[in-house]
């Protein structure tokens, strides 16, 4: 499926509080929720049907789930019951133990908590089968909707649940984040970060616990008081090992929260302390300090651990700052921009790039301090379809003072100044850098090339930094033609070409478009170095609108002439950007081809490009080439024309060649 590239360049941050509604019939909650009240019925989500469609999209249910709502599992049930604590959750039989350490983590962080479940709701007065849940994404904040059908078996709720079996907060939290990604079975498998970006807009960072700072506690102790949420996890080997209990109560491959951390006085020593929950409710730490563990017990037992900074304020400082945010809108699409890392060298230029400008110093330091967070987008909600979490990541390379995309010859001469600490199969690479003041090229990738999503780029700086999408700008540049001799100064090889044209055109001297098309297919049959297959009449009459000054319909002699050498040139263009010289051009060269030919593309009509003139295995014939270059003119030079006279004209170049090429 194709990813195409939208809203390039730089966004703001939405403003706080607000979210976008997102159900299918335009409505937010309240009009939804009084639309029933007027019509006495409790809400039914169209978009989120109570049947297994909402439940698994790769198996049938072990058991008969039935849908019911709480009021008809208990007699009176509560949305919060004594507010929401981190015992509210209670795994059920699906494997979202992530999710559910998110959930925990977040009720630490009552004003977190206030944002993603509004307490706008209830089964008290006002009361209609409707609630909602804020979730963020893609840097912006987004209602979900859903009715309060929830799957059950024999009366008890089979997913996620709280211990007091009145409560549904949290039951149907769950329902609302499985609607954002499709399904129950789309929750399976996860990194409790993922959920705790969702739930915060905030920014991860992760900590391998044998390789954190010598005041790591003091690391995790002002994320803490800072309301950060913090999980942590046991790594495994080989999926023999997933959820194994370890000696100690501890079980591999399973997501936990830091829910707390101090130091005690104990026989005269100081004794640090970090409590950590389970969401499974049970399989405890058995070993010293039993709920609670030594400090030194959790790094020795933990490999890892993830904060979730509600700002990427720095933990190690006292100071907060206000950081700076810009956010980047991007895609990698098969053909055009999906270049893999710098192994594959060949592609690895023709993907996005973002220009960083670092112009202000940290205080009193001669760096400048940024955060890079690349996320990509949907992964989960696509797994229905086969898709998997990509490896990714980016590099980061000083630039030289141009305003353009960087070609192949800089990357084969130049080293990154700095990159993202692996290549991983992870929904968010996040990575702080420090760098002097300057001119940078930032370079989101997959790892491995032909590989398409869409992602966003998020930018953090403790100084203002300015960013810009160096394939958001399109620039035409066409060489003039030059003109034919006159008929008494002519070459022996233009009387030559006078005399072929006088035989193609006839006693009229002029050729049509079946003329044209009948000569070019004769000749460019005859080249054995490109690979042509045949061009149409359309493509002959749109030779003609280009080339015709008369506007006759036919090319006269002077007009013959001007397009021959452009054709010319075109076909030695061809040649020079068919490397492999097998006679067609890959489509990651065609960015450089264009740009040879006068045409600087922003990534989104190159894509569309891609998408209309490649073949399956991303290459382009001479005829696709050509018939491209021609719509590409004709489209450009009508647009100068109409922008030059300055009458109704409202669209931008790119608007106006990708309505013309007709793609």
């Amino acid at each position: 499926m194709p990813y195409l590239h939208r809203a390039p360049g730089p966004q703001k941050q939405p403003a706080p509080g607000h979210a976008r509604g997102t159900h299918s019939s335009g409505q937010s909650f309240e009009q939804l929720r009084q639309d029933c009240l007027q019509k006495g019925v409790l809400f039914q989500d169209a978009d989120f049907p109570a049947n297994n469609t909402s439940l698994f999209y790769s198996e049938r249910p072990q058991i008969p789930f039935e849908w019911k709502r709480p009021g008809e599992i208990v007699k009176n049930p509560e949305f919060i019951l004594g507010g929401a604590t981190r015992t509210d959750i209670c795994q059920g039989e699906l494997g979202d133990c992530w999710l559910l350490a998110a959930i925990a983590s977040l009720t630490l962080n009552q004003k977190a908590l206030a944002r993603v479940v509004p307490q706008d709701q209830s089964f008290g007065p006002g009361y209609a089968g409707i609630f909602h849940f804020q979730f963020w994404q893609h840097s912006e904040w987004l209602d979900v909707v859903i009715d309060d059908r929830l799957p059950t078996f024999r009366d008890r709720l089979v997913f996620l649940h709280s211990a007091d079996h009145n409560e549904f907060w949290s039951a149907l939290l769950e329902k609302a984040y499985a609607k954002l990604n499709g399904s129950y079975e789309a929750l399976k498998g996860g990194s409790a970060m993922e959920a705790m970006e969702d739930f915060t807009g905030g920014v991860a960072e992760t900590f391998v616990t044998k390789e954190a700072p010598e005041n790591f506690h003091e690391i995790l102790e002002k994320a803490l008081k800072r309301g950060c949420l913090v999980g942590c996890s046991i790594d495994i080997r080989n999926a023999a090992e997933s959820e194994a209990r370890t000696p100690f109560g501890l079980i591999k491959g399973h997501a936990y929260t830091v829910t707390g951390i101090d130091q005690v006085s104990f026989r005269g020593q100081k004794i640090r302390l970090i409590r950590v929950r389970n969401p499974w409710g049970q399989v405890e730490w058995n070993g010293s300090w039993s709920d609670r563990m030594a400090f030194s017990d959790f790094k020795a037992h933990f490999d890892k651990v993830e904060v979730c900074n509600l700002t990427p304020d720095a933990l190690e400082e006292d100071t907060v700052h206000r950081w700076e945010v810009t956010v980047h809108q991007g895609s990698w699409v098969r053909g055009s921009t999906a270049g893999g890392c710098r192994n594959f060298l060949d592609t690895f230029w023709t993907n996005p790039q973002i220009k960083l400008s670092l112009t202000e110093t940290d205080e009193g330091q001669q760096n400048c301090t940024f955060l890079v967070a690349l996320m990509q987008k949907d992964r989960r909600k696509l797994k229905r379809f086969g898709a998997n979490v990509l490896t990714i990541g980016y590099a980061i390379y000083q630039c030289p003072e141009r305003e353009e995309h960087l070609e192949k010859d800089f990357f084969r001469y130049h080293a990154s100044q700095a990159r993202s600490r692996t290549f991983i199969n992870l929904r968010e690479v996040s990575d702080r850098f420090r760098l002097p003041p300057g001119e940078y090229i930032l370079i989101p990738s997959t790892f491995e090339p032909h590989q398409e999503a869409d992602f966003c780029l998020r930018i953090f700086s403790e100084k203002k930094a300015i960013t810009r999408d160096l394939d958001g700008d399109v620039g035409i540049d066409l060489p003039q033609p030059l003109k034919p001799s006159p008929p008494g100064q002519e070459t022996e090889d233009e009387q030559q070409f006078r005399a072929l044209f006088a035989r193609v055109a006839g006693e009229d001297m002029e050729v049509a478009a079946e003329e044209l098309e009948y000569v070019l297919n004769a000749v460019l049959r005859k080249k054995k170095d490109i690979k042509f297959e045949k061009l149409s009449l359309i493509s002959c009459k749109n030779i003609i609108s280009l080339m015709d000054t008369s506007g006759n319909g036919k090319l006269e002699f002077d007009e013959f002439k001007v397009f021959w050498d452009k054709l010319k040139t075109w076909i030695d263009l061809f040649r020079q950007f068919d490397v492999d010289k097998s006679g067609t051009m890959s489509s990651y060269e065609l960015r450089s081809a264009l740009k040879a030919t006068g045409f600087q593309l922003s990534s989104h009509l190159l894509q569309l490009i891609v998408l209309r003139y490649a073949d399956e295995e991303l290459q382009l014939c001479f005829d696709d080439f050509l018939n491209c270059l021609v719509r590409l003119e004709n489209a450009s030079r009508v647009f100068q024309a109409l922008s030059t006279k300055k009458e109704f004209i409202h669209l931008n170049i790119n608007e106006f060649i990708s309505l013309t090429m007709n793609i």
